[in-house]
């Protein structure tokens, strides 16, 4: 005990053996050295030890990346790099099959959107409208056809097109190509020309201009929202309008606006491809096809009660 006394005594001891020694001695503190610091201290501007260290601009990169494109060189290469190491028959044939893979592919698709039974104050009736598509992810085949009239009496509209289908993005595609009319009245041959697609908020849209064979200019514009009350309860709000540039007296058209057609279906997809619905419809003649209606006898519009399916495979 005499040598650790005498150690404590010279100040030689650290303070964790003065502890172990029961002593209560207080122990100086270490000196620091220059290249210590005292972080308990925060270091202003102005003093010296700042001045040595390098500011830190938060504002901008030390190495901006380079803005010039990749030099001339990098573009002499081979168009496929991997033909200089693998047969490029084999690669060519590996990059085929990537391809149909990645997107190259061939679909169809057949929609049976409205065929249904209307039920109008005492002149029941029935309606089709279906469409069909075949080819890829940017240029397809599309086929469409709707129709209306009365039972008992002889078809009052029908029509059928034929469209090559060019995709201008991801939500909508150009569509060109012939439309044929038969039915009541004068048949008609039109070039058409539309858009149809995805609108914002999940609206799907469908606009086209015809031009018939005598020179007659109309336009359609049709829109419908599918509102999912359940998985399997869905309500549809659906709108068309039809327009006209001329008076067609031979088919009852006047110009302007001629038609409108409004209707709420409510279906049940028993499967997703099998949805019977309910609904009513409500339709209005306007102008010049007001009265031509008039002249017939046929009512200028009116409500019906719609029971139908929409089905697809």
């Amino acid at each position: 005990m005499k040598y650790l006394a005498a150690l404590l005594l010279a100040g030689v001891a650290t303070p964790a053996l003065a502890q172990h020694a029961g002593h209560d001695m207080q122990v100086p503190p270490k000196a620091e050295s220059p290249a210590e610091e005292d972080h308990s201290m925060p270091m202003q501007h102005g003093d010296p030890a700042m001045q040595d260290m390098p500011m830190m601009d938060h504002g901008a990169s030390s190495q901006d990346p380079p803005v010039a494109g990749p030099p001339p060189a990098a573009r002499t290469g081979p168009a496929h790099a991997a033909d200089t190491v693998f047969d490029p028959q084999a690669m060519a044939v590996a990059r085929a099959q990537t391809e149909q893979a990645m997107g190259a592919i061939l679909t169809s698709k057949v929609l049976i959107d409205r065929v249904e039974y209307r039920a109008r104050d005492g002149d029941d009736g029935y309606l089709w409208d279906g469409q069909a598509w075949y080819g890829g992810d940017i240029d397809k085949l599309w086929i469409k056809s709707e129709g209306e009239g009365s039972f008992g009496e002889p078809l009052e509209h029908g029509e059928a097109q034929a469209l090559w289908s060019h995709a201008l993005d991801p939500w909508f595609d150009l569509q060109i190509g012939v439309r044929q009319d038969f039915g009541v009245g004068p048949d008609r041959t039109h070039l058409a020309i539309g858009v149809q697609g995805l609108a914002p908020y999940w609206f799907e849209v469908d606009g086209a201009l015809f031009v018939s064979n005598e020179g007659d200019v109309t336009a359609r514009a049709e829109a419908e929202y599918d509102l999912r009350l359940t998985q399997k309860l869905i309500l549809q709000p659906r709108a068309e309008v039809n327009l006209s540039a001329q008076d067609i007296p031979e088919l009852g058209i006047g110009s302007g606006l001629s038609t409108a057609e409004a209707g709420l279906r409510l279906r049940y997809a028993i499967e997703p491809q099998f949805a019977p619905y309910v609904g009513v419809s409500w339709e209005r003649s306007f102008g010049h096809t007001r009265d031509y209606a008039r002249q017939q006898g046929e009512p200028s519009g009116g409500f019906a009660f719609t029971f139908g399916l929409r089905s697809w495979f």
